[in-house]
């Protein structure tokens, strides 16, 4: 199972269940996938064909949708 956070500017944030621990975030589209560590701060963690214009709108919508993500992973995962 992998619920979808939010979809905007053709990007997918989502979460795999199961996974690890530490609180991220992945991202898909039709161009790529990246994951997105959350804490201790964002940080970029694995990226496949993104470029860098790309790696920084990602990063500022994590930004801008951040207490979203947040609640969603502590939901998800009964945080």
């Amino acid at each position: 199972m992998s619920p979808t956070v939010f979809k905007e500017h053709g990007y997918r944030f989502f979460f795999f269940s199961r996974e690890e621990e530490r609180m991220h975030v992945h991202i898909l589209s039709g161009n790529g996938e990246a994951k997105f560590w959350l804490e201790p701060e964002i940080e970029l963690a694995k990226n496949y064909h993104y470029s860098r214009k790309q790696l920084r709108e990602i990063e500022s919508l994590i930004e801008v949708h951040y207490n979203e993500i947040i609640g969603a992973w502590k939901k998800h995962f009964s945080c």
